[in-house]
């Protein structure tokens, strides 16, 4: 079997052109298309993963710690400018080995003890390998940015075998999402040159935010008493060479995300 042409053609060094022909063009598409259907399906296993655990908070307890979900594939698009941006060759195997972000599932809790109990109860089923972990809740990136990331890898069962597939999963409470998509926006408005009294601004909004996720949880745990679980900081860990989860915006906001 010809080895497939890659996803991103080197360029001729004379004219910078790239010569496809139809055939290579109409085996690249295929093969793009069976590359992107595992990212997809290994999606779809996360999610139910999900589902489940949202579902059985829903019947069997009288608290449910997920507010909403939301989930994306990259765009070929997409996937082609950040296989150029980090200089990665643009074979598929490649491609598989140092970009571990094209799936992605966003998670957003009511309260941050919830943010780590759905990490635990997720990560501690054993089907779900978990490649690295960065906890930007317990230590906030320098623009505010707070949220835990995780890069899961989960079985998908394919009529030619099994295939492991890694899957970005966010979690975040309700105002940490909503703090990111605000930067995501000015960022974007501003193409990433924004200017200094708005940074300090966007800080001091990452500030109150978090005083207010402290001041709330307090108020459900008055509430709840004994019941409501505790946070407790993941460390940050690498379990494989996996590199660090990257997004398309300064402050990991919102990029494309659909409503799961």
């Amino acid at each position: 079997m010809a080895t497939p042409a890659p996803l991103v053609p080197a360029t001729t060094a004379d004219e910078g052109e790239i010569t496809v022909s139809a055939a290579e063009l109409r085996e690249l598409r295929d093969e793009l298309q069976r590359f992107m259907m595992e990212y997809r399906f290994g999606l779809q296993e996360v999610e139910t993963k999900i589902g489940i655990l949202r579902d059985e908070f829903l019947l069997t307890h009288d608290y449910n710690p997920i507010e909403h979900v939301s989930s994306r594939v990259k765009s070929p698009d997409s996937l082609v400018e950040k296989v150029q941006r980090k200089g990665i060759d643009g074979d598929f195997d490649s491609i598989r080995r140092n970009i571990t972000d094209i799936a992605g599932i966003r998670v957003t809790c009511s309260f941050t003890a919830d943010v780590y109990r759905l990490f635990d109860l997720l990560t501690a089923q054993d089907d779900v390998r978990v490649l690295q972990v960065k906890d930007y809740i317990a230590e906030p990136k320098a623009n505010g940015y707070k949220s835990l990331h995780a890069i899961l890898e989960v079985p998908v069962f394919l009529s030619t075998g099994r295939i492991d597939v890694p899957v970005e999963v966010q979690f975040r409470t309700i105002a940490m999402d909503f703090w990111a998509s605000l930067e995501h926006k000015i960022y974007y408005k501003y193409a990433t040159r924004v200017p200094d009294e708005l940074l300090e601004s966007l800080k001091d909004a990452a500030v109150t935010a978090a005083e207010l996720d402290a001041r709330m949880e307090r108020l459900h745990r008055q509430i709840r008493g004994a019941a409501a679980p505790t946070a407790s900081a993941v460390t940050v860990r690498e379990i494989t060479a996996a590199p660090e989860p990257d997004a398309d915006a300064p402050g990991h906001g919102d990029t494309g995300v659909r409503e799961v």
